[in-house]
């Protein structure tokens, strides 16, 4: 598909879905896929996570995204 960028300070309860909603909306592109790293004991969300963007798109995307407050918190997009 494309580029993995990393995306860090997700707020503990954001989805894969909602992530990926939040990307796409923000940044008019439909191409994203997210995955959220959890831990393996207690299944919680580690706070960090991927979304696989368009390489023709990823300098975009990381401009909007970087710093997006989402949940009270901001994002890290790189």
């Amino acid at each position: 598909m494309g580029t993995s960028l990393y995306v860090g300070n997700i707020p503990w309860d954001v989805t894969e879905d909602q992530l990926a909603s939040v990307f796409k909306s923000t940044t008019q592109v439909d191409q994203i896929r997210a995955k959220i790293e959890h831990d393996q004991m207690t299944g919680e969300s580690r706070g960090f996570g991927f979304v696989e963007v368009p390489d023709e798109r990823m300098d975009h995307i990381i401009e909007a995204m970087n710093g997006y407050a989402l949940g009270g918190r901001e994002l890290i997009v790189n």
